[in-house]
């Protein structure tokens, strides 16, 4: 066979010569990669310009700063995923790493003999001089039963519990269970805790006749004295041993002793102990504190939607909380558990579900629908905007738009509302009005929308807002890709030709988001795509003077749904004359005790959250008008110069 389903991923910064003989390697293997990436961690020389050129006709991701090796590896392999769907094996290598002839196709002839399913095989690394390199070479895996060492050496292997980023082939399916290594790490110890994770449960091989050189400028081990970079070594120790669910009590404990017992070893042999005093003590202080999470580190990358479509599939492979359990409690088997195969063949393990896999940027978005509700007070030019912006003006247009008509409206509204069901405002796309007798308030006119809707995917549109054209095609990959709820920064404007509104933008990591629902509204209601399904169990919508939606989400993300947001302004949101006027009064302070109320009883805040917010929250709805205005707006700019 030339070719199989591997994907190589090259992680690339500042060594060109060495990156043109890693392709070079590359292309010259017996068994052929289907596609390779490069990610260059925004190299100064030409290593970009050296890939995008090579002939092995490389996928090159360019990030716009260092990740490092952690985030370079990250981001690889998100790409690698949702570029190459298909993808059985992603084999993954720094830019000073020249594998042989024939490196992959002994890796796959190891993965062929052993009997059950390894997650990750690992190369042979060696010198220039051909010594194992002693910084790559993988423990074995202790305590384990003899019947696996044996069926490890008919594959000409030897079981292993980590091993490091040079040159390792990994099952996707494990990748897609487990995730992508913590970009936050940066280096040192990133290759440690990705492949504990890997390799908790399942199966690791190291195979020798799978030999890369690995040209790193001095032949060392992690022992050597490390300078500076001990604060990387200490900080990443930190977060792997108090974080990672990658190891178990007792090996956690093994590997703590071991680690302490090689930090004494590195400050009694360097050369300048203060230094390294120095990088251990920032590297503490810095471990104490928690790491950005992916979604954070790759805000505004061109591999965000990547990173958040394989993390996304990997939460829903591993159950809501993220145990490996589905919401029903049973135990989810994945398909690279170490128990393999018996002596006599039987396959021991069940294939595993893949509920979300990766963004096809090829593949058709799922079908869905748009719900916007209109009432009296809405304004017929308006409205024809807001349907023209979520029908002919997107790129990825909509199976349907379902208008609820909350009821009676004026007869310049009932015109729109005729036109649009004719098809004359929304091109191809059909519209549908259904219409309520009487006003019945937003929540209850949501309600009886998400009931009548064609799809499950639903898209929120408000009748006087503008989505821009591109909102769709950013937000529906994501919902395909496993997310329940999908939110975006919206644009506050009053006329169409304000660009200078203030920009509210949302967290998208999922426990930042949870964090921000103890004191305020996690998502820009007019800018959500959301599954029916997720909603109606969550309860669905509740009447509640302008806190519906908050009271909503709060309730989904208490139940565990996948909820993410996009921070680009994807809706405009018109800001007219009383806006702020309207979040305030009596009428809302009755609103916002009862919302407090609700949450406290649902457990989802804590009675000292519950304090701060009647504090906070109620006596923001009995200031003035225009100190409410200033001080909102302040808040919202706050918000945005921490995310720039």
């Amino acid at each position: 066979m030339s070719r199989t389903n591997v994907v190589a991923v090259v992680v690339a910064y500042n060594r060109q010569e060495l990156l043109r003989r890693c392709l070079d390697g590359l292309a010259g293997q017996t068994v052929a990669p289907m596609g390779t990436v490069v990610v260059d961690n925004a190299s100064t020389d030409d290593s970009r310009e050296v890939a995008s050129a090579h002939p092995l006709g490389a996928h090159v991701v360019a990030l716009p700063t260092n990740t490092g090796g952690a985030g370079g590896f990250a981001a690889g392999i998100a790409r690698a995923l949702t570029r190459f769907p298909q993808a059985e094996w992603i084999w993954i290598m720094d830019d000073d790493t020249v594998p042989t002839a024939t490196a992959l196709e002994a890796l796959l002839r190891a993965a062929e003999a052993y009997p059950g399913a390894p997650a990750l095989l690992a190369s042979r690394a060696v010198w220039t001089d051909g010594t194992e390199h002693p910084m790559n070479r993988p423990r074995t895996r202790p305590a384990l039963p003899p019947a696996l060492h044996r069926h490890a050496a008919l594959a000409g292997a030897r079981q292993i519990r980590t091993a490091s980023f040079v040159s390792i082939l990994l099952d996707a399916r494990a990748v897609r269970e487990v995730g992508l290594p913590r970009a936050s790490y940066f280096l040192w110890n990133d290759d440690f805790e990705y492949t504990s994770r890997i390799l908790r449960g399942r199966i690791g091989l190291y195979v020798p006749a799978s030999v890369v050189h690995h040209l790193t400028r001095a032949l060392g081990s992690s022992d050597a004295d490390p300078g500076e970079r001990f604060r990387f070594e200490v900080r990443n120790k930190i977060w792997t041993f108090r974080d990672s669910e990658g190891l178990g009590a007792l090996e956690r404990a093994a590997y703590e002793a071991a680690t302490a017992r090689r930090w004494l070893r590195a400050t009694v042999s360097s050369a300048d102990r203060g230094a390294l005093w120095r990088a251990g003590r920032r590297g503490l202080l810095e471990g104490l504190a928690r790491p950005a999470g992916n979604a954070e580190v790759f805000l505004g990358t061109p591999v965000q939607a990547d990173v958040a479509a394989v993390e996304a599939a990997a939460r829903a492979a591993r159950g809501a909380d993220g145990t490996g359990r589905d919401r029903g409690g049973t135990r989810r088997r994945s398909a690279t558990g170490p128990q393999g195969r018996t002596a006599a063949g039987d396959d021991a393990e069940a294939e595993p579900a893949d509920p979300a896999g990766a963004i096809d940027p090829d593949a058709p978005a799922p079908p869905f629908s748009v719900l916007l509700p209109v009432y009296r007070g809405d304004r017929a030019d308006f409205l024809r905007r807001s349907l023209a912006s979520v029908t002919v003006e997107q790129t990825l247009r909509p199976d349907e738009v379902l208008i609820v008509r909350d009821g009676p409206v004026p007869d310049e509204l009932e015109d729109v509302l005729a036109r649009a069901r004719r098809g004359e405002l929304s091109g191809t796309v059909p519209v549908r009005v259904l219409e309520l007798a009487d006003n019945a308030g937003l929540a209850l006119a949501l309600e009886a929308g998400l009931a009548e809707a064609a799809h499950d995917v639903v898209a929120r549109q408000d009748a006087d807002d503008i989505s821009v054209p591109e909102r769709f095609a950013t937000q529906l990959p994501l919902i395909a890709a496993g997310y329940d709820l999908v939110g975006s920064a919206i644009q506050e404007f009053d006329d169409e030709a304000d660009t200078d509104g203030v920009i509210r933008r949302q967290p998208s990591d999922p426990e930042e988001i949870r964090r921000a629902l103890a004191l305020r509204d996690p998502f820009n209601h007019p800018s959500v795509v959301y599954r029916a399904t997720a909603v109606h169990a969550a309860g669905g919508y509740r009447p509640l003077d302008l806190m519906e939606d908050y009271w909503l989400f709060a309730r989904m993300i208490h139940d565990g749904v996948r909820a993410t947001n996009v921070p680009q302004v994807l809706v405009r949101y018109r800001v007219g004359a009383g806006a702020y006027e309207r979040r305030g009064g009596l009428r809302l302070l009755r609103s916002e005790l009862e919302l407090q109320v609700s949450m406290r009883r649902a457990g989802i805040i804590t009675a000292p959250q519950y304090a701060r917010n009647l504090a906070v929250r109620a006596s923001y709805r009995l200031v003035p008008t225009a100190a409410r205005q200033a001080a909102y707006r302040a808040a919202q700019r706050m918000l945005l110069s921490r995310t720039r």
